[in-house]
């Protein structure tokens, strides 16, 4: 039976459904810390393609949707797709994604101070 605050899933597990449409689940083998801070990269990139986009700031959008795609590449839902890698490889990409993602974190903190 479906949990309510979890999305159905094919029974391989490789996808979820939500409203019909499959989607590339998150690798299950990523530690629960290192997917919930790369989830967290995922919302604060998201909301800032939308800032972005309300202040039509094309360069900061460009910069939001790098930082959303390497946060689903992280989490295996882009690019290569994870049940296809290695456990090393697995373990490189999401290692790579949360390093650049909190690099990304530090250099945009660093702006804001330099701007302040």
């Amino acid at each position: 039976m479906e949990s309510p605050t979890q999305p159905e899933r094919t029974p391989d597990g490789r996808y979820i459904v939500v409203k019909g449409r499959r989607w590339r689940a998150t690798d299950p083998g990523i530690p629960e810390d290192i997917a919930a801070g790369l989830r967290r990269h995922l919302m604060s990139a998201r909301r800032a393609v939308g800032a972005a986009r309300r202040a039509e700031d094309e360069a900061a959008e460009r910069a939001a949707r790098s930082r959303v795609q390497t946060a689903k590449v992280a989490l295996g839902e882009r690019g290569t797709p994870w049940w296809d890698q290695s456990p090393a490889e697995r373990c490189e990409r999401w290692t790579k994604g949360a390093a650049e993602l909190e690099a990304a974190r530090r250099d945009d903190a660093d702006e804001g101070l330099a701007g302040g």
